[in-house]
């Protein structure tokens, strides 16, 4: 690494035609250094919040024993790769969730409460407002968005529209995110409005592909300006912002990919949503990988991301389930049923163990972007088949400095989940408030 008596800002950009692309944490911007001394860069703190609907079965998802020494039960093999650094987490509960003379709508409430921690309360039938509570995410974004471009970024792999309401509570069920406890955050589930939103100026659909045409890669207005920039850097951070420019570049090449190929798919399907690749599995893929590149750009230091809205009936045929997903959840003790509920929950699990292998996968100060996250995983619905909320499904990715993974901890029954909650946000340095929801204190993670 050179030495330099002047640090870049770590807040440095590429700035092009209708783009800024933010940089990630390069050897250079670590503050002044001597031929003898060097300051670390203070660690980044993040969370990531990700929701899978519909229960699981705990059969196969809860570890027989407890501690270091348990073997991963079939839901939870694909967490293999990353296991040291995954702590699996049950007995906890959302009662909140419960429906207190409510009636049905244990899916939205159970989705409503996941990072709130209170009971939805709708009095839209009688003229009045929704109301929720401040989510955990948003109470991390007021913090930690002091520092990024953007406080928070809430996505989704369900458009809300998908889904038929039931119940008075639907209007919970499409979003994990309340910036007020009036005031719900959009999901948003277009990986080009998530790319732009990220590196460009937005637009309409129309508007965007009249500007690709015109400019090419967004990459192509800060060639120069990059060039300028590895003049003063260290053949180390040259190899590095080169990969990350490459990585920008092959996340373009991607969505274009899936925009021609819904173009054309759209001509028989006009219902299908366009720009979203036709496999579940690489559309997933895509928008967990803008999601790295958010944070690898310290572009943002939270998120949330859905799934699956809770009930959906998203079928998953790539993996021999083609029956929709909150039927098959439904089991009724069919074993057959029970199989297939089993294998979208390994998917889910799996899609979870890759993400978090790829923040391993990129280095930042002396550990990697996994090291410095906590990343939550879970469902506001243990079993779906009895739409309770006991026992949630519930794993914590990371470490955020602060945890050590590689173990099954068990609580008391009815251990508040917003226990956790509170917990997450003091490992991310994120001032307390008095509770969240039905806290009752920080959650021991010893």
């Amino acid at each position: 690494m050179t030495i330099t008596r002047q640090a870049l800002p770590r807040r440095t950009f590429l700035r092009g035609v209708g783009t800024t692309i933010a940089l990630p944490l390069l050897d250079a911007m670590v503050p002044a250094l001597t031929a003898t001394t060097r300051t670390a860069a203070a660690p980044i703190r993040r969370l990531g919040f990700i929701y899978i609907p519909n229960g699981v079965i705990h059969e196969q998802w809860v570890p027989a024993a407890t501690g270091a020494a348990f073997d991963l039960p079939p839901s939870l093999l694909p967490l293999a790769p990353v296991r040291d650094q995954v702590l699996v987490l049950s007995g906890l509960a959302h009662r909140q969730a419960d429906s207190m003379g409510d009636g049905n709508g244990d899916h939205n409430r159970g989705i409503a409460v996941w990072l709130s921690g209170v009971h939805a309360w709708n009095r839209l039938r009688n003229g009045g407002e929704a109301t929720l509570a401040t989510t955990a995410d948003q109470i991390a974004a007021a913090e930690l968005g002091r520092h990024t471009q953007l406080p928070s970024l809430e996505l989704s792999l369900e458009v809300p529209t998908q889904m038929a309401c039931d119940s008075a509570d639907c209007f919970f069920g499409n979003t994990l995110s309340w910036r007020t406890p009036t005031t719900p955050n959009h999901m948003e589930s277009h990986p080009r409005v998530v790319f732009t939103r990220l590196f460009g100026d937005g637009g309409s659909p129309a508007e965007r592909r009249e500007q690709r045409r015109r400019t090419g890669s967004i990459l192509d207005s800060v060639v120069e300006e990059a060039r300028q920039l590895e003049r003063l850097l260290g053949p180390a951070d040259v190899s590095k912002l080169t990969e990350y420019l490459e990585s920008v570049r092959d996340l373009e090449r991607r969505i274009e990919a899936a925009e021609t190929e819904s173009a054309i798919v759209s001509l028989d399907l006009p219902e299908r949503p366009v720009d979203v690749p036709a496999s579940l599995y690489d559309y997933a893929h895509l928008m967990f990988d803008l999601q790295v590149l958010a944070w690898r750009a310290d572009i943002t230091r939270v998120f949330s991301m859905l799934i699956g809205l809770e009930g959906t009936n998203q079928p998953y045929p790539d993996i021999g389930v083609p029956e929709g997903h909150h039927g098959v959840s439904h089991h009724r003790y069919d074993p057959v049923l029970i199989a297939k509920k089993a294998k979208i929950d390994t998917f889910h699990v799996q899609l979870f163990a890759e993400f978090l292998g790829k923040l391993r996968a990129i280095p930042e100060g002396d550990g990697t972007l996994l090291d410095s996250s906590a990343v939550l995983c879970g469902s506001g619905l243990g079993d779906g088949n009895a739409h309770d909320h006991i026992n949630l499904p519930t794993l914590l990715g990371g470490g955020a400095g602060v945890f050590r993974g590689g173990r099954h901890l068990h609580y008391p029954a009815d251990t508040p989940m917003t226990n956790l909650l509170l917990t997450m946000l003091d490992t991310a340095g994120v001032p307390l408030p008095e509770r969240v929801g039905d806290s009752s204190g920080r959650l021991s993670l010893a």
